[in-house]
């Protein structure tokens, strides 16, 4: 029906029933153009990622390992050609060895046509880089540093027949800082061309390679037998993985530049990568693997195998038998080259170590590796700690054994965890009771006391559940014939939870009371378990089953096999994955940035492959679901009704804080240079001052990080402090063809961001000041039946207990939590405004960055676990949980600096004049002794760019000094106080002034903006 629209009806008139065919056809052709749209726009395409050395920029199919670590002087040539620009000649400007190559990829597609088209559509990668804090903070200042630059087109060198453009590729620096190892890489476009997810990367730096005589890599700690590098898979050997079992990966959280993976049977051989395992490289370790049995040391068999293999941030251990080896990396950015390894070195040569044990999560500046022993030290137990890359071990207790505590006998500690910040060993201590049986202890030992605490009597059997979700242990329970094994312990030291896991699962939130999950088979033995330490966990058992539980609730849910997977697995297989095939082989299961990871071989035939891939849990159990329904009469028709799981709809986070605040993120701004060329690309010559420029920002950061504070607080002020008045005369040279090697270096563009906000969601970690809080609103869509009129008078409405939202914070009495509640009834809606606030007692003063309390908060919607998912073009993904970890106390970015400005300006109003050295030093001004001196200070947030007046009370002690600069030492304690002490008696004082308050022991006095000053 064809229509003018004054002559249209006001309500659709749909034809008559023998055209109906027609509103089909259309409907259909609706959808076949949106589908082909939408194939257009969200095609499946990923970004892929190399390494290249500053020489091997624009050679094809080139890849290297990021082994070199310090700044070379490669673009100084370069930028002395740069006339008339606004870089200082008077300045070293140094490159860095490496770029990193961008490209992507879709599938189907020919991906050089597809990045030429990319480029002329105005696509350009984003990159942002992340340094990792080290875990020394005693050595190095501890901050969260990002760098924002945008990838250069390169054409690459080669031949070319007649296009414009052959292979293209992007190019950007990848720049270097002292003090970290571990560099995350995030990748997006900037809008324009097609659209490509963004990604993540891990670009890590190798300690563990050197260059032999001809200037190849090769490895320190042994011989690359195999490797794997992006898609394309080196030979392996099937036995490698067809014979061994699965096995956990374990290293310092965050930490650890390199992962190695030992487990390969009869082999001394291990996978390593410094990538997460985007690639890898399989090496045979240098190691003697002898074999020393004794009397005190009975092993009965010997093998090949690397049993145990843990990375730290600097260093890796492994056990061979009963021998415990370490090798310390190369790793300049971090110590001296003195600290690093030649060989593997043997340690704890005279004990026989049966396991070792990871800690996961470092504390006080240094990262800790637990050893326990059987034989003739059997109940003691070798901690092993390691700062800036040297190792130490220490027998604990001190005097007595473990097990000279317990009755019984037969005693053996079978695990160990240490929680660093608390000084306390959490110990599994089995022995064999006067009566034949088996009973296991949770043991807690401190190492500052040397006290010995009994937490846990494990029950013999596994407790009857009778349809329970879990049972709450008490000891009146009644028990099954299945009797209990436990394997080993996890602690959590952000949430607290302790959890003690075997063919059961206990876990508990004092350590004393444990409560068991009753949905894991009492016939399955759990042989590892990974965490998130963002609220999820995974176990993985003897028999290679993977299974899944939401910290903070009670429901456990096997991944692999179950209904989902298979649906899952199915699916993967019509679509010809390459990442699935018929015969698997489980080698590790691994957290990356809250994504659960397989490392598995598959084998085809005739191709055999080793490969890491995304085990996408919430596809499974949203698979896995049965949806109850009903049949319910609609007129003359029987419907089904489907039964909401999930209590909402819709989870949302509103009114949320700036994002960059909250992490704590120092952020720089350093695009491209322009560049003269009529299609935009890049040569080496501009590449090589980009490298420049970005050096030059990075040493300007680092450069600010002084006592004292700068006349503009801001570290770039300086760059372009003589050159922003020519700034139009550059923008002129260049719009002209003039520019010196075509570059064009726009001076506001590099910069420190302080204020971002499009970021959305929480950051993966809050740091919370003392005193300080935030807040944020969670917006939950309900059901139609969720509200209901009160029962009180009124027209009111209430919400129904099935949508409730619970906040738990792992420490009460350090975190304060308040949580308001607003519905919406016209747009069937609830508010809960959350705020999070310290309350002032579990942090005292201190350094920024230094001994922050862990601690955590956890969101649950009530009811939503395992049942309320979100499923759009990026994937699906679970709804109703959020846990968030936190460090309390004095944030990274936060410093005390002298106000050297207002003290000169001070100084002069007081004194009626101002001397300076007879050599004057910005960097180091003077002032003279006859003088009345009134330091003032400032407080400076480094992120978010504010800097105020320090109001509050301070020590003034001369610390150290010396007839000349080259001569300026450390006072001894009982110099400085002669030298500062009004109760010194030798007149030796250097200062003195009218203030009359002291601390208590009158020793020294107190100062503050209001005191009169020192003579």
């Amino acid at each position: 029906m064809v229509c003018w629209p004054a002559m249209c009806p006001v309500s659709p008139v749909w034809p008559r029933k023998p055209n109906l065919w027609a509103f089909w056809v259309l409907l259909l052709v609706l959808l076949l153009s949106w589908k082909s749209w939408a194939e257009n726009y969200f095609q499946n395409c990923h970004w892929l990622v190399v390494l290249n050395k500053f020489d091997r920029v624009g050679a094809l199919l080139s890849k290297d390992r990021f082994m070199d670590q310090e700044p070379m002087d490669t673009v100084t040539e370069v930028f002395q050609k740069l006339v008339d620009s606004p870089i200082d000649p008077r300045e070293k400007y140094m490159g860095f060895p490496y770029y990193l190559k961008v490209n992507f990829s879709c599938m189907g597609k020919n991906d050089e046509e597809l990045v030429r088209k990319g480029h002329l559509m105005g696509l350009r990668p984003v990159i942002l880089i992340s340094y990792k804090y080290p875990v020394n903070f005693y050595r190095w200042k501890i901050e969260n540093l990002q760098i924002q630059m945008e990838a250069a087109p390169l054409r690459s060198t080669g031949f070319c027949i007649a296009e414009v453009m052959c292979a293209l590729n992007w190019y950007v620096p990848m720049p270097t800082k002292n003090g970290s190892v571990v560099m995350s890489v995030d990748i997006r476009s900037n809008g324009l061309g097609p659209y490509i997810p963004p990604r993540r990367f891990y670009v890590n730096i190798n300690g563990y390679m050197k260059r032999d005589v001809s200037g190849n890599p090769i490895f320190t700690i042994g011989y690359e037998v195999a490797a794997a590098t992006g898609e394309k898979t080196f030979a392996l050997k099937s036995d490698h993985f067809k014979r061994s079992k699965s096995r956990p990966l374990w290293y310092t959280q965050n930490h650890s530049p390199v992962l190695i993976l030992g487990g390969i049977e009869d082999e001394k051989t291990i996978l390593l990568s410094d990538t997460n395992f985007q690639d890898f490289s399989l090496v045979e370790l240098s190691i003697d693997s002898c074999w020393v049995g004794s009397y005190y040391c009975p092993i009965l068999n010997f093998s090949a195998t690397i049993h145990d293999a843990i990375s730290t941030e600097s260093t890796l251990f492994i056990r061979q038998n009963q021998l415990v080896y370490y090798f310390t990396g190369s790793y300049s950015a971090l110590f001296g080259s003195s600290y690093s390894s030649s060989s593997w070195v043997r340690v704890l040569a005279s004990e026989c170590i049966k396991k070792l044990c990871p800690v996961f999560v470092n504390g006080n500046g240094s990262e800790y590796i637990l050893a326990l022993t059987t034989g003739k030290n059997e109940g003691y137990i070798h901690i092993g700690t390691i700062t800036d890359g040297r190792v130490s071990f220490k027998m604990m207790p001190d005097s007595w054994s473990i097990c000279d505590k317990l009755p019984g006998s037969n005693c053996s500690i079978n695990w160990a965890t240490y929680i660093a910040d608390e000084k306390n060993l959490l110990l599994l201590v089995e022995t064999l009771s006067v009566k034949l049986v088996k009973i296991f202890y949770l043991l807690n030992f401190n190492l500052g006391t040397q006290q010995l605490d009994i937490l846990y009597v494990i029950p013999q059997f596994i407790p009857e559940v009778q349809d329970l979700d879990f049972l709450v242990l008490h000891g009146t329970e009644t028990y099954t014939r299945t009797a209990m094994i436990p394997k080993g312990l996890f602690f959590n030291t952000f949430n607290n939870m302790l959890y003690i896991w075997g063919n059961f699962i206990l876990q508990s939130y004092n350590r004393i009371h444990f409560i068991y999950l009753a949905d894991f088979p009492k016939d399955s033995i759990i042989k590892y378990m990974v965490n998130s330490y963002q609220g999820d966990m995974a176990f993985v058992t003897e028999r290679e089953e993977i299974w899944y539980f939401l910290e903070g609730g009670y429901d456990v849910y096997r991944l692999v096999p179950s209904k989902g997977w298979d649906i899952y697995f199915s699916l993967q297989k019509l679509q010809h994955s390459s990442l699935f095939a018929d015969q698997e082989f489980l080698v590790t299961l691994f957290y990356e940035d809250g994504q659960l990871y397989q490392l598995i071989y598959l084998v085809d035939s005739g191709y055999e492959r080793l490969v890491k891939r995304v085990l996408p849990v919430a596809q499974l159990l949203l698979y896995d679901q049965n949806t109850p329904y009903s049949l319910v009469t609609t007129g003359n028709f029987w419907t089904p009704s489907f039964t909401n799981l999930c209590p909402f709809k819709v989870m949302r986070l509103r009114d949320l804080p700036k994002k960059q605040h909250l992490a704590r993120q120092e952020l720089y701004h350093a695009p491209p240079p322009l560049v003269s060329e009529s299609l935009g690309f890049h040569n080496n010559k501009t590449l090589a001052v980009y490298q420049g420029l970005v050096y030059y920002l990075l040493w300007l950061h680092s450069k600010y990080d002084k006592p004292y504070a700068d006349p503009v607080h801001d570290p770039t002020w300086r760059w372009w402090e003589h050159k922003s008045r020519y700034k139009d005369y550059y923008f002129y040279l260049s719009s002209n063809w003039l520019a010196a090697e075509g570059v064009y270096i726009d001076m506001s563009s590099y910069q420190k961001l302080y204020n971002i906000s499009h970021d959305h969601g929480l950051p993966e970690m809050v740091f919370l000041d003392k005193g300080t809080s935030f807040s944020f609103t969670v917006f939950l869509t309900a059901h139609e039946d969720t509200f209901k009129l009160s029962a009180s008078s009124g027209s009111s409405y209430q919400v129904e207990k099935k949508l409730a939202v619970a906040v738990v914070v792992a420490d009460p009495e350090c975190l304060d939590v308040t949580v308001k509640q607003d519905v919406l009834l016209n747009r069937k809606a609830v508010l809960y405004k959350i705020t999070i606030k310290d309350k002032k007692v579990c942090y005292d003063q201190g350094i920024s960055g230094h001994n922050l309390k862990k601690t955590s908060m956890m969101v649950k919607v009530l009811g939503s676990s395992g049942k309320c998912f979100q499923t759009t073009y990026l994937g699906t993904s679970t709804q109703g949980h959020l846990m968030v970890p936190l460090l309390i106390g004095c944030p990274p970015g936060k410093r005390l600096a002298f106000d050297v400005t207002y003290t000169i300006l001070h100084s002069q109003q007081l004194n009626k004049h101002y001397f300076d050295c007879v050599v004057s030093n910005s960097e180091m001004p003077c002032f003279l002794f006859r003088d009345l001196f009134q330091p003032f200070f400032l407080v400076q947030d480094m992120v978010t760019g504010d800097s105020g007046r320090f109001l509050g009370s301070y020590l003034l002690k001369v610390v150290g000094g010396g007839p000349t600069m080259d001569t300026i030492r450390d006072y001894t304690e009982e110099e400085i106080y002669r030298y500062n002490s009004p109760l010194d008696k030798t007149n030796s004082l250097i200062w003195k002034t009218k203030a009359e308050r002291t601390t208590q022991d009158k020793k020294f006095y107190i100062m503050s903006q209001q005191s009169p000053g020192i003579e």
